[in-house]
């Protein structure tokens, strides 16, 4: 007969692992190793175990799906809003009275209001997180959702976006990156299609420097000013905005951090600068180059009309340039916000000191404008805490798939989820051979221009273009102005 303290030992590694299994059942997001998957069994049979095992799995997901689904409609409802503000205005004309029943002014219509705000793309993950708190509350409780979402979600990035948005698109910033590309364009006769060429090229490049937000930043402002503002067709404004969006999503690939995919591997596979320059960035550039040269030959002749419209458009008057010297403290700031990008802290602390300067040297600066970086953070925040509880079925697709499965995989994985969750799931599954993290991080970099949500700065670049698309972003021909781009880069991060 076994002693009763022996017999006690040998039952505390059974209940250590039961405690264990029991906490990491509860806990959001919930551990993989907690699931009991069926030994053997398909990944439908996986899924189904998971989905049985935790119904907030299945709850989450389908609020996920309801939040990608409202993104494709946000043009749509924004439409309605403005027909429901035309009715209103009419109404309000008809009776000849500017004031309601309680002798108030009628400003704007309430609902079509409240629709506008349902139908900037922006706040569409953060309005479906509300829905996603009720359902975490009625299956864990009130408590579980104050500790997912303030202890276990991450806001890094999301801040580092919002911080990185504000710093490029000042104008001592904007001036030099602008007086630089209208050197490179200058050797194309300054045309549009020089800027148009320009802007593509250098500035999605220019990311794996600056960081991939920052380049988007002064990418779709100079876009906007020497592209958009002369009107051109849906198609090529389509096609173009497509284009950006893989550009920088590949751009960002020659270092190991600028590019929030890579950052999310880096450090736990080891790929430091050499590695990334070898393995992704000459592929990546000229894929870059590639894809835009193939994209100009197809509306050479629309970019050559945009040349009369261009010659016709009264030039701005001209404005003294910021000092050097402010200049650089600028661009002082922008590296110090680079360089402590893991630090919220510190970048968040830099860029109160930068309010300070910026209000000192008010007079070569130009207003403060912290709406778009503002909303691209709520943005990237609601789709982080969604995120965070679609790992349960990403993870065991990404682990039955080959090198080029996995790869077209990622890819498709990427226009439904921020790139940086696939690679990130990626180095959670146990076993990876090189040339499987390879595919999976070429197909998520080579999928994040599909969609707004398929990489981190789509929301900062549509934020700034937006407005050149009448009704908004469509992303049905968002997706299909990056097809072409994405087949391209795709081949050359593959290719060898």
């Amino acid at each position: 007969m076994c002693p009763r303290p022996l017999l006690a030992l040998s039952v505390l590694p059974a209940l250590a692992g039961q405690v264990h299994a029991a906490a990491s059942a509860g806990a959001l997001p919930r551990a993989l190793d907690s699931y009991a998957d069926p030994a053997g069994a398909g990944l439908w049979d996986v899924l189904a175990a998971r989905a049985a095992a935790d119904p907030l799995n299945l709850a989450a997901l389908v609020i996920f799906g309801c939040a990608i689904l409202h993104t494709f409609l946000t043009a749509k409802i924004r439409h309605w809003a403005h027909v429901i503000e035309e009715r209103h205005a009419a109404r309000v004309g008809r009776t000849g009275g500017s004031v309601d029943g309680d002798g108030q002014p009628v400003e704007v219509s309430f609902a079509g209001q409240i629709l506008h705000f349902f139908g900037e793309i922006e706040a569409v993950f953060g309005l479906w997180v509300v829905v996603l708190a009720g359902a975490i509350t009625w299956f864990r409780g009130w408590n579980a959702v104050v500790d997912y979402i303030s202890g276990h979600v991450s806001y890094t990035e999301p801040l580092f976006v919002v911080v990185v948005m504000a710093l490029a698109a000042t104008r001592p910033v904007l001036d030099l990156a602008e007086r630089c590309l209208r050197a490179i364009a200058g050797l194309g006769g300054g045309t549009p299609a020089a800027w148009w060429l320009s802007i593509l090229i250098v500035a999605p490049l220019l990311g794996s420097l600056i960081t991939e937000p920052a380049a988007m930043t002064i990418a779709a402002l100079l876009l906007g000013r020497q592209f958009y503002e002369l009107q051109p067709s849906p198609r090529l404004a389509y096609a173009t905005l497509g284009l950006l969006f893989v550009n920088i999503s590949v751009g960002g690939t020659l270092t190991h951090f600028a590019a929030p995919p890579v950052i999310m591997v880096a450090q736990v596979w080891q790929w430091d600068l050499v590695h990334m320059f070898t393995e992704f960035g000459w592929r990546a550039a000229i894929g870059i180059v590639v894809a835009t040269l193939v994209y100009f030959a197809l509306f050479r002749r629309e970019l050559a009309d945009l040349g009369p419209r261009a010659a016709r458009r009264p030039s701005p008057a001209p404005r003294p340039a910021a000092p050097a010297w402010i200049t650089a403290v600028q661009l002082g700031f922008l590296a110090f916000t680079v360089w402590q990008a893991h630090h919220p802290a510190m970048f968040i602390g830099g860029f109160l000191f930068y309010l300070a300067f910026a209000q000192a040297t008010a007079h070569h600066q130009s207003p403060l404008d912290l709406r778009p970086p503002v909303l691209v953070g709520f943005f990237l925040a609601g789709l982080v805490i969604h995120g965070g509880l679609q790992a349960w079925w990403i993870e065991p697709i990404l682990r039955r798939l080959g090198e080029v499965p996995l790869f077209v995989g990622a890819t498709i994985l990427t226009a439904f989820n921020d790139n940086a969750a696939i690679t990130y799931l990626a180095t959670l599954v146990p076993g990876f051979t090189d040339e499987l993290k390879h595919a999976v991080v070429a197909g998520a970099v080579a999928g994040g221009g599909l969609t707004v949500i398929a990489n981190a700065p789509n929301p900062a670049g549509q934020a700034i273009l937006g407005r050149y698309f009448g009704e908004g972003v469509a992303p049905l021909k968002l997706a299909l102005g990056a097809l072409v781009p994405t087949v391209i880069v795709a081949v050359c991060l593959m290719a060898g």
